[in-house]
């Protein structure tokens, strides 16, 4: 995949204070490693170094980071095309609200400085969501330029995805502006409150939009109309009746395709906020409102910062280079289940559905993290009834699982020519392990409350792990996928390579593809045992989509 320049732009530092702390940083916190991984939900910490997702890619895609006593400047002085494009940039866009960077003040008495102190810690003079994002458009156009690059990859936590945005649905719709589409290939946000941020206690939400201390009404969710709708101010308001979103993003402005949500879901290593917000959030942004409508998104037991925070983690930054740099993108979803009832709420008690739940986890070979997580433990386990309910008129909605990006060996092998080192041997025949556990369980809910009479907790209906070795086809235009569920496998599934080699001869053959384009298409059948739950029936399936998005971007290029 093409190495376009990054651009990174980090989230709300709140009052002055706090802004004079992050000017402070070079990197505005991007560069923070960590030297934590938990081994479980409430596990002891255990010492594991993670240099940070600035050195990371410096590392694995031979980017480099241009500072030279000013990024900004260094870009302006230099000549149009002369610099590399696979660079990093940080918009330092607090830079203009921060006062370490005036004259020394003068001698203060103790009542001055302590006003001053306080002042600055509940305002932030200086700092304007619209205008950051002006600046971000500005500084956008100037990478491009004097790197030759068409586009760039913007990413962005908690409130720099919203700056983002502003730039991508407001600013390039101004006059005499390129369209977002025309100038950003692709968007990854960690913990962006795409849908507002709100509280469990309704008075602070209304003291958040009412008075929006250290300006954080931005994060109000009817506030954010103001910003992210062409022709409209802050503060102003959707109109009455009028349905506005603010998590949906028109595709004609930018696709919700090339967008990335990294999801936190751990609310426990966060600050005091997480006390109010509630724990279905990573301590700040909760589950529900951390994602653009139809973008990808991935789910990780990690809080909205801090030393368990998402920015500074192993499990943002494999999510984060697969999307920006994986050739492949591979979507899993379970299909061929049976219709929900349109008329659920009127049937008899003894005819409603139980509530259906499934645990997912998704896991690479070699990778010391989980990729994504959706757990009921966690507070965001795949919901089976509402997103069979979405579409009523359907007996064979997929339900989404699981969505990564592969990346590509023959990329691998060109990073290490330009490094000057001699490619290695790929291993396992050029194949990557990824496992997809699923766990199913059953609630029985009537009225107002689960009904535990028969329930065991914790112990699923059903349990697996569809364990799935990816590699190149012979032609190099495709892949060839082995795929096999771990309780079918006979021995240990790391002896097993490819993991049909487990299953009985006649069952060795590679998973078959439909091919379409750009698209790959594989049926995946379940265990038979799992045909035994109401909810998967005989019909029940699992249906992978692998689409290769350099033919993808073929196809959709412009013919002379």
């Amino acid at each position: 995949m093409e190495r376009l320049p990054v651009i990174y732009v980090r989230g709300y530092a709140g009052g002055t204070a706090g802004i004079n702390s992050q000017v402070d940083d070079p990197f505005y916190g991007f560069n923070e490693g960590a030297t934590h991984v938990r081994v479980g939900g409430d596990g002891d910490p255990m010492f594991y170094q993670f240099e940070g997702p600035l050195l990371r890619l410096m590392s694995d895609e031979n980017y480099r980071l241009l500072v030279r006593g000013d990024q900004h400047l260094y870009l302006e002085d230099a000549d149009d095309g002369s610099v590399r494009p696979h660079s990093l940039w940080v918009y330092r866009f607090y830079d203009q609200a921060a006062t370490t960077f005036a004259a020394p003040p003068r001698e203060e008495g103790l009542i001055h400085r302590f006003l001053t102190g306080l002042h600055q810690r509940v305002t932030s003079e200086g700092f304007d969501i619209e205008s950051a994002a002006a600046g971000l458009y500005d500084l956008v156009m100037l990478v491009r330029a004097k790197t030759g690059a068409s586009k760039v990859y913007l990413v962005a936590h908690s409130m720099g995805g919203l700056v983002c945005r502003c730039m991508m649905q407001k600013v390039c719709a101004g006059e005499g502006r390129a369209p977002a589409k025309d100038i950003v290939a692709r968007l990854f946000t960690y913990g962006t409150p795409h849908g507002g941020i709100d509280f469990e206690i309704s008075a602070l939400d209304w003291a958040q939009e009412a008075f929006g201390p250290a300006g954080s009404d931005i994060f109000a969710p009817e506030k954010m109309y103001g910003y992210l709708t062409p022709g409209r101010r802050f503060g102003d308001l959707p109109g009455p009746g009028t349905h506005w979103d603010p998590q949906a993003l028109d595709p004609e402005v930018f696709s919700p395709a090339d967008v990335f949500c990294l999801i936190g879901t751990n609310p426990q290593d966060y600050g005091a906020a997480r006390l109010v917000v509630g724990p279905k959030s990573d301590g700040l942004v909760r589950i529900e409102r951390a994602y653009v409508r139809g973008a990808h998104r991935s789910y990780v037991h990690r809080s909205h910062s801090g030393s368990y925070g998402e920015v500074n983690s192993e499990e943002g930054y494999q999510n984060l280079r697969r999307f920006l740099f994986g050739r492949w993108g591979v979507a899993v979803t379970l299909n061929g289940l049976p219709a929900y009832p349109s008329n659920m709420a009127e049937l008899p008690e003894a005819d409603q559905w139980p509530v259906w739940q499934a645990d997912m986890r998704l896991t690479i070979r070699g990778l010391p993290i989980v990729l994504s997580e959706q757990l009921a433990a966690h507070w965001c386990p795949v919901q089976i009834n509402d997103e069979l309910a979405r579409h009523v008129d359907s007996a064979d909605t997929p339900v989404p699982l699981a969505t990564t990006f592969l990346l590509d060996a023959a990329h691998e092998a060109e990073l290490a020519r330009e490094r000057g080192d001699q490619p290695s041997p790929p291993r396992h025949g050029g194949r990557l392990r990824y496992v997809m556990t699923l766990r199913v369980f059953k609630l029985v809910e009537r009225g107002r409350g689960f009904r535990f009479t028969e329930h065991l907790e914790q112990v699923p209906d059903w349990e697996d792990s569809l364990i799935v070795d990816v590699g190149p086809n012979e032609a190099g235009d495709g892949l060839t996928a082995w795929a096999a569920w771990n309780s079918e496998v006979s021995g240990c599934n790391d002896t097993c390579d490819p993991i049909t080699e487990g299953l009985p001869p006649e069952r060795r053959h590679p998973t078959v593809f439909e091919r379409h384009g750009a698209t790959h298409l594989a049926r995946v059948d379940l265990p038979t045992i799992a045909h035994g739950l109401p909810i998967m029936g005989e019909a029940a399936h699992l249906t992978i989509v692998v689409t290769d998005r350099l033919a993808a971007t073929a196809e959709a290029a412009p013919t002379a």
